[in-house]
């Protein structure tokens, strides 16, 4: 059995990094985008997540406490940028974006075993 998400305890990336995307993905011409009523203009071809353009960003969607239980208010509907963002690990890799913004916060970088429990560990022959 697989542990829950580390994510959904964490959520350091969405208040340390400016989320950032292309101006279409926003649901005034993607039909399930973006809601834009999230979002500000941040140039003429990106828009940003409300609270994340600042010195101490926190997106708007994201509800919860850092570090102990978080979800994204429009995670079927987040923008690129938020997608494609991989938690270290996740991939059998380490993200050092993901360290950094979970450093921020005061947390330790996720391990391989974040994703995994003892008991889907392959069994010795």
């Amino acid at each position: 059995m697989n542990r829950p998400n580390p994510c959904l305890q964490c959520g350091a990336c969405c208040a340390h990094f400016r989320a950032s995307f292309y101006w279409a993905e926003a649901d005034d011409v993607t039909p399930d985008g973006v809601p834009v009523l999230l979002t500000e203009q941040l140039s003429p071809w990106r828009r940003v997540m409300i609270g994340t353009n600042q010195p101490k960003p926190r997106c708007i969607a994201l509800e919860g406490t850092i570090g102990a239980e978080v979800h994204c208010t429009i995670h079927p509907r987040r923008a690129s940028v938020c997608r494609e963002f991989t938690p270290s690990w996740e991939q059998g890799a380490a993200n050092p974006r993901c360290d950094s913004a979970r450093a921020a916060w005061g947390l330790p970088p996720l391990s391989p075993h974040s994703w995994t429990t003892p008991e889907n560990f392959p069994k010795a022959a």
